[in-house]
């Protein structure tokens, strides 16, 4: 059988890299790498770890990762105790004389022993079937300033991109709360926190992630959570040049500002319903998007510049605009009533950014 480690080792050393550029290129440790070239497993704090490594050390080596990880996989069956039973036990010569005298007990004793075996193959099948889909289970989903909404399982991981490649984090433990492995350590975030993470130890963060739903007393529900960069280390920043001036903004028009900067950077609007709204919406001066929402349903907008938002009846609609790592809730408009408004940058005259509400007649 193959060796998977040999495997590794020969396509990074056909690269002609070292350990070094291995770890710079994919945020995997050191010692990770060492050890899956050398099959060493004990390394590894768990076997979702070692697996989630391997498939990701794999790909970006060129290889097959599944079929690396089925070649780990064949290698730790092969490794397994064989059971008692399955072990030939050689007789004295003295017994031979007695054969005949227990043809009968011999003959008990071959079927007993096919039994054995037809449950040890069976069982071998039943362990490379669940391995399979084990693996299989497994997701990878990469970040962006787009939010990340789904539920996650313990192995599965998460790509954050960053100037110098991908980050590859991986989810520990969700049981009760969201453990991520990251390269500063592990990362702990607990039910309803929505907390910024600094996952490279630079003293910036990096992330945002809100935990919704998560069981105290079954890991395998996994949790659900949002996940996005943040802001600011987003890749697709603003275009300042397509920034309007607050002087330029009608005197009449009612507006309020959510926050202001000394940088201007894509924000996020959540618009979840209550009720039956047509809602439309444009972002950064592209063509509108129009459509009929129901109680329940949820659209996420990601914008540079700025969105404008229509509404057939606007306070069955909740808004909520995520920037810099935090939320503001918009205020309702009486049942009934049609609103636009626009939620956008404005450049101030002393030069700095302000996001702000501005009511359109």
């Amino acid at each position: 059988m193959e060796s998977y480690g040999s495997l590794l080792k020969t396509a990074r050393e056909n690269k002609e890299m070292t350990i070094l550029d291995v770890e710079r290129d994919t945020a995997i440790t050191r010692q990770y790498i060492e050890a899956m070239e050398e099959e060493d497993t004990a390394v590894f704090p768990g076997e979702a770890y070692l697996i989630g490594f391997l498939h990701n050390y794999a790909e970006f080596l060129g290889l097959n990762g599944d079929m690396i990880v089925s070649l780990y996989k064949n290698k730790k069956l092969q490794e397994s105790p064989i059971p008692d039973g399955l072990v030939p036990k050689h007789r004295p010569v003295w017994i031979i004389p007695l054969v005949s005298l227990l043809i009968l007990a011999g003959l008990g004793g071959i079927v007993f022993g096919t039994v054995k075996l037809v449950g040890f193959i069976t069982m071998l099948q039943a362990q490379k079937a669940e391995a399979a889909e084990e693996t299989q289970r497994f997701h990878t989903y990469t970040l962006s300033e787009k939010p990340l909404q789904r539920r996650i399982y313990k192995g599965d991981h998460i790509l954050v991109p960053q100037s110098e490649g991908n980050i590859d984090l991986a989810v520990a433990n969700t049981l009760g709360l969201l453990q991520l492995e990251t390269p500063a350590g592990l990362q702990v975030i607990d039910l309803s926190d929505e907390v910024e993470l600094d996952i490279d130890n630079d003293g910036v963060p990096d992330m945002i992630v809100y935990v919704s739903d998560v069981s105290n007393t079954d890991s395998d529900r996994g949790a659900e959570v949002r996940m996005l960069l943040k802001t600011g280390s987003a890749v697709g920043i603003t275009n300042l040049d397509e920034i309007q001036s607050a002087d330029e903004l009608p005197t009449n028009a009612t507006q309020f500002e959510i926050l202001t900067d000394n940088r201007a950077y894509p924000f996020t609007i959540n618009a979840s319903f209550r009720a039956n709204c047509l809602f439309r919406y444009r972002i950064d001066r592209k063509e509108p998007i129009e459509d009929y929402y129901s109680s329940g349903q949820v659209v996420t907008i990601t914008s540079q510049n700025g969105t404008r938002l229509w509404m057939s009846n606007g306070n069955v609609v909740k808004l909520q605009v995520i920037a810099n790592g935090r939320s503001y809730e918009l205020e309702s408009v009486k049942a009934g009533q049609v609103q636009t408004e626009d939620v956008k940058w404005v450049k101030m005259s002393d030069g700095r950014y302000r996001l702000v509400v501005v009511e359109i007649d």
